[in-house]
């Protein structure tokens, strides 16, 4: 997990990459840029509030050959060991970015090098390197006095509440390929910022394993609960999942099919679509993990917990307390009407 609040920008530098299909140039800065406590304050809103945002998806840098012919992956290295290196090697990822800047689509931009400090990231402070760039430019009004009239200057610049693409590259587990996060706004070019440009792969850490085993689950309630049982059930049995994976620690698979599968008969259908679907996931070797919390939270926010009945009623359950659902929801067959219905037990009605 991940905290930003108390990080600092020791140094950072700018320049400008354009398309190099395009024809157009490389702007590099000849000397860093000089921080004040105003444009420190923009600055730091304007990069970390997208990871504040965003789900943690870890990357860490790779080659097909060995991570240290990764171009980022060297430079980086080299401003970990000298921070005051920044600005020289901030040049080396402006270039390494503009000959990447060669299909159409991609927008020329300015980049931001930052050498980062007081990261916390899993309750231990870090290091790291930040890069940054802003493409999309946005109309905006300023205003100018005369000595009668109050005049309308229409200029351009990049919206500060909104990164068009960003890294975080932590100092922690160099010998994997570091620790990376990263951000795209414009989904269109993400190929060229993540391959191209970082060259990074997944991370199979605690919360890559913790969320791709909950969207096996959730497949699997899809593809086999659903069928076999109704909606009803395919929402409990997920709800039932998310809560294990939240009140433990470390994941158990036997431990969790036994508390989780209240119908006994779904046990091997799981073990068996595992085989099948793991490998969709990276999952399928995997048994045992520790579990991210953080991930369990994303999870959760976006598992669908509606029946929606074509009546044109939802039926919503809690993924807080699902014995509520079970306790007090009952599904029947009314022979008269020829209708499935649900039957609702409750004390009184709350106040919204």
């Amino acid at each position: 997990m991940i905290n930003l609040y108390p990080t600092q920008i020791e140094s950072i530098s700018l320049h400008r990459v354009g398309n190099k299909n395009k024809g157009e140039g490389l702007f590099l800065s000849s000397d860093a840029f000089g921080l004040n406590d105003e444009t420190t304050g923009l600055l730091k809103e304007y990069f970390f509030k997208p990871f504040r945002e965003k789900e943690e998806n870890y990357f860490k840098l790779s080659n097909e050959v060995d991570v240290e012919f990764n171009e980022i992956y060297k430079i980086v290295s080299d401003i970990f060991i000298n921070p005051s290196s920044l600005h020289s090697n901030s040049k080396r990822i402006a270039s390494h970015l503009f000959e990447q800047s060669n299909h159409p689509h991609i927008k020329s931009g300015e980049v931001y090098v930052a050498h980062l400090s007081n990261i916390m990231l899993d309750n231990v402070k870090v290091e790291a390197v930040g890069i940054f760039k802003s493409e999309l430019k946005h109309d905006f009004l300023q205003f100018e006095e005369t000595d009668d009239n109050l005049n309308i200057l229409v200029q351009q610049g990049i919206n500060i509440n909104k990164l068009d693409k960003g890294c975080l590259i932590f100092n922690t587990a160099k010998e994997e390929g570091f620790k990376v996060l990263s951000v795209d706004s414009n989904r269109y070019d993400t190929k060229y910022w993540l391959e191209n440009f970082l060259g990074v792969e997944a991370l199979a850490d605690e919360n890559f394993y913790t969320k791709n085993y909950i969207k096996l689950c959730q497949d699997f309630a899809k593809d086999v609960v659903l069928p076999a049982e109704d909606k009803q059930q395919e929402v409990l049995f997920m709800n039932r999942a998310v809560n294990h994976f939240a009140k433990n620690d470390e994941f158990e698979e036997t431990n969790f099919l036994n508390e989780v599968m209240e119908n006994p008969e779904l046990i091997p259908e799981f073990k068996n679509y595992k085989v099948e679907k793991g490998p969709k996931y990276s999952v399928e070797d995997v048994s045992t993990f520790d579990i991210a919390n953080k991930a369990v939270s994303d999870a959760r926010k976006k598992i669908k917990n509606v029946i929606n009945l074509d009546t044109h009623i939802q039926i919503k359950m809690d993924f807080i307390n699902p014995e509520s659902a079970e306790k007090f929801v009952e599904k029947g067959w009314d022979e008269e009407k020829q209708m499935y219905y649900y039957l609702v037990y409750f004390n009184k009605e709350e106040k919204n």
